[in-house]
């Protein structure tokens, strides 16, 4: 259990690392804003006997000017505060792009940003990340990926005006390497990529959003297969959801359709439950999640991680539909009705009690003051 404190903890990899932080019991990192960049003796403070400070807070976009300047002044800032902090951190890890020294601007700054942390004498790990993808992207600035994600989750087709191989890493892989944790089952350290052209993944994406768009579930043969639709369903949520069931009914009675998976792995299971009864309050890295209420009455809600917004979902049996959990989204299912409850789970992955992906938090949480964003 690591003590950290990070810059850009609300950008696309700061989250991700503040939840695989908690998923491993960790304490809340200390956010590190604008504001403490500014200050070194308030950086200092702030960092001291830290175990590991994570620069992740960089500028992707913009005139190439204010990229280049704003990478090295962040670095710089940084190891202001370092110099003057009284109890030094353990070790300093730079999120830094396989891009550096590449000689574009953005790539000359990541390289002078890695050289200043260097230069304070503390142990440093330059970490060259390649292209991240993963929930929650945004669109026309973090990646590809959440660009053509954003665009069929409207209804509109991704256009690709040049097609070169990419060479795409799971921001969770990205966040444990990061951390210096082992691999697990639900991410892993060594960050293998998927090597694929950006057609393919226009292509590949498509046809998810295709197939989905009927509550189907695509062909998921592989980790980086789930979480390509993993990211593809968190710019669909909560606006697609709940997903109607398909219902057949004759004189013997009615027959619904609760999931089509075109393959993988799949686990089904029911459960029943008393009036008032909660089940659920926990979030999953990597799972695909299906619920499905087929008798009674229930509301189903969801937080993301590190937010305070709760989304609820009525669901009743005489009008059954599909709400798919999210991954990094706290849910639960609560019995409203006055009878016993029957709801139908589906998740993309048989269970493994030695790896469950699965990290207990309730969805209802006391209000916290957002930090400052450094993307």
């Amino acid at each position: 259990m690591l003590r950290l404190a990070i810059t850009g903890g609300d950008g696309f990899l700061g989250w991700h690392t503040r939840v695989l932080a908690r998923a491993l019991g960790w304490p809340e990192p200390v956010s590190l804003t604008r504001a403490d960049l500014a200050d070194p003796a308030v950086l200092a403070a702030k960092v001291a006997g830290a175990d590991r400070v994570l620069h992740l807070a960089g500028v992707n976009r913009g005139d190439p000017v204010e990229v280049a300047a704003g990478n090295v002044e962040l670095a710089a800032a940084l190891a202001r505060g370092l110099r003057q902090c009284p109890a030094p951190p353990r070790t300093v890890v730079f999120a830094n792009s396989v891009q550096a020294g590449n000689g574009t601007p953005y790539g000359d700054a990541k390289a002078v940003a890695a050289e200043t942390l260097a230069g304070t004498g503390l142990d440093f790990a330059d970490v060259r990340l390649a292209n991240l993808y993963g929930e929650h992207g945004r669109p026309f600035y973090n990646s590809v990926v959440a660009t053509f994600c954003r665009l069929l989750a409207d209804g509109r087709r991704p256009e690709v005006h040049e097609d070169r191989e990419l060479q795409l890493v799971h921001v969770i892989d990205a966040a444990a390497h990061l951390l210096g944790v082992p691999t697990a089952g639900s991410w892993d350290a060594a960050m293998p990529p998927l090597r694929v052209g950006v057609r393919e993944v226009a292509d590949r994406l498509a046809g998810y959003a295709a197939l989905y768009r009927r509550g189907e579930i695509p062909p998921l043969p592989d980790r980086h297969a789930v979480r390509l639709f993993n990211t593809y369903r968190s710019h669909c949520f909560p606006a697609h959801y709940p997903l109607p069931l398909p219902r057949h009914a004759d004189p013997r009675g009615e027959l619904t359709e609760v999931v089509k998976s075109h393959g993988g792995q799949g686990q089904t299971f029911c459960s029943t439950s008393h009036p008032e009864v909660t089940r659920g309050e926990h979030f999953h890295l990597a799972k695909v999640e299906r619920f499905a209420v087929l008798r009674g009455s229930a509301e189903i809600s969801l937080r993301r991680v590190g937010h305070d917004e709760v989304v609820r979902f009525p669901v009743d049996g005489d009008s059954p539909v599909v709400v798919d959990m999210p991954t990094m989204w706290i849910h639960k299912i609560v019995n409203t009705g006055r009878g016993e409850l029957l709801t139908l789970f589906w998740v993309n992955e048989l269970f493994d009690p030695e790896r469950p992906d699965t990290y207990a938090e309730p969805v209802e949480s006391e209000r916290r003051e957002p930090a400052e964003a450094l993307a």
